[in-house]
């Protein structure tokens, strides 16, 4: 085993696109389990272009991640709400959904909840 790994999305282990080409998830999985790249284009919202792939209600992750660039907003089963932008760390429970702000992608790295992130249930 090496101490130093440097790897880059580009090269993901895995690319999970979304639904109406609206963004994708770029994996790495290390031997401390995952982290991913989102690239939220425009437009996207969960309940429209992850929903049909995962087939829950609302977004069932629990996310721990930093905000590179866009804007996103969450609103949560219960009806609390944030807005995250370039430089924000986030820490977001199951149950919500989300949706990109602006006309920028919102590019998301996340090290929590992509393991199974847009993954056919």
């Amino acid at each position: 085993m090496t101490g130093i790994v440097r790897r880059s999305f580009d090269s993901a282990d895995e690319t999970r696109p979304f639904e109406d080409g609206k963004g994708r998830l770029d994996l790495l999985t290390g031997v401390r389990g995952p982290v991913g790249r989102a690239v939220f284009e425009p437009g996207w919202q969960w309940t429209k272009h992850v929903k049909p792939i995962a087939g829950t209600d609302s977004c069932r992750a629990a996310h721990v991640g930093y905000v590179v660039s866009g804007r996103m907003k969450v609103v949560m089963d219960d009806g609390e709400t944030e807005e995250f932008g370039p430089g924000d760390f986030m820490q977001v429970e199951p149950g919500h959904d989300a949706w990109v702000l602006d006309d920028e992608p919102c590019v998301v790295l996340d090290w929590a909840g992509f393991g199974d992130y847009a993954k056919p249930a």
